[in-house]
């Protein structure tokens, strides 16, 4: 059985149809890339799936059972969390306070939550920052931050939208290869990014998805070559090591 299963889902506002018809499904420790043009209906995805959008249609299954229409905390209960393409730290707290807050899900007492949220960031290689301001982070911190406090939330899928994007290639790498431990620990990802060279090195499964419709799954090797995906969004077929 699928850990994630999404069927037919469709978000439509007034005339306009954000999202439609989109069905997939995403295996335990596997890793998801979902690209496609600014404007395809990626995040409005990842929102359905979350539960901070509401879908017109169209059903999300969860461990085999429905979690459609439920509210983003019961979601994120149940081992499902996503972050943020526009990052959601609180910058007046520390980077350690940030990621506790998502650790009460799991740890609802303070030294748990604080040791647990230690133990995350030591993975993410952000012990150091435990003590900074947030609003006082680099953008590369920010990133981590983001990933860290959702992490913190122990989730059994974690959607990453745009993680990667904005940073230096060395930055890109050492997210590439964090996000490969991640899954390693048992994690599965579905990731929105726009960074060819990561999203390609990281995906098990590509869903291509233009206009709001998915016009493509399949393997990396696949979608470069792919006649729609190319015309859609990536402009030339590319190399994928």
């Amino acid at each position: 059985m699928s850990l994630l299963v999404v069927e037919h889902l469709t978000k439509t506002f007034g005339g306009l149809r954000a999202v439609s018809n989109l069905s997939f499904a995403i295996e335990a420790g596997s890793i998801v890339g979902m690209i496609g043009p600014n404007g395809a209906g990626k995040t409005t995805a990842f929102s359905l799936i979350s539960g901070f959008q509401k879908p017109t249609s169209g059903s999300v299954i969860f461990e085999g059972e429905r979690i459609t229409g439920l509210s983003p905390d019961v979601i994120c209960h149940r081992g499902l969390t996503r972050t943020f393409q526009i990052m959601q730290s609180f910058p007046k707290l520390t980077a350690l306070q940030n990621v506790m807050i998502g650790a009460y899900v799991r740890h609802p007492s303070v030294p748990d939550a604080r040791r647990h949220a230690l133990k995350i960031m030591r993975q993410l290689g952000m012990e150091d920052r435990a003590s900074e301001l947030a609003c006082n982070l680099t953008l590369a911190d920010l990133k981590r931050l983001e990933i860290a406090k959702a992490l913190a939330t122990s989730p059994k899928i974690l959607l990453l939208d745009e993680v990667v994007s904005g940073l230096t290639p060395t930055e890109v790498d050492e997210l590439v290869r964090l996000i490969r431990e991640i899954r390693a620990a048992g994690t599965a990802i579905v990731m929105i990014e726009h960074v060819m060279q990561a999203v390609m090195a990281l995906s098990d499964v590509i869903v291509v998805l233009h206009h709001g419709e998915k016009i493509f799954q399949g393997a990396p090797k696949d979608a470069v070559t792919d006649r729609q995906v190319v015309e859609a969004y990536l402009g030339e077929e590319m190399d994928v090591a």
